[in-house]
């Protein structure tokens, strides 16, 4: 799988340095994956739990962190929408969060 948005996961485990190493063992993982269906997650996540809109949500540090990804299974693409902890997880909507969104907006404008 392809995994669009690398400095995302980089930038987050800058400030919470104790995910770094779970953080890049999930993203080498998921590198070394071919997804073709959401089971293909939860087979090679199995605390991974797939939700609508091709969207999965992923424990990190045995649930310190979640990370939702959105993925174009038929392209091999992941793209990370939200990553944060249990308390800011608590206060967006899995289904439609896009957490990178506005900076995505502000590159564009400039």
């Amino acid at each position: 799988m392809n995994i669009y948005n690398r400095s995302t996961v980089k930038d987050f485990y800058t400030k919470h340095s104790a995910c770094k190493e779970t953080l890049e063992k999930w993203f080498h993982d998921v590198e070394a994956s071919s997804w073709k269906k959401p089971s293909d997650v939860v087979r090679d996540f199995n605390t991974a739990r797939t939700i609508k809109n091709n969207r999965a949500i992923f424990e990190i540090n045995r649930n310190d962190f979640r990370l939702i990804v959105e993925i174009n299974y038929e392209k091999g693409w992941v793209f990370i929408k939200f990553i944060g902890t249990n308390s800011e997880y608590d206060r967006i909507d899995a289904l439609t969060v896009d957490q990178f969104k506005k900076k995505k907006e502000q590159k564009l404008r400039l």
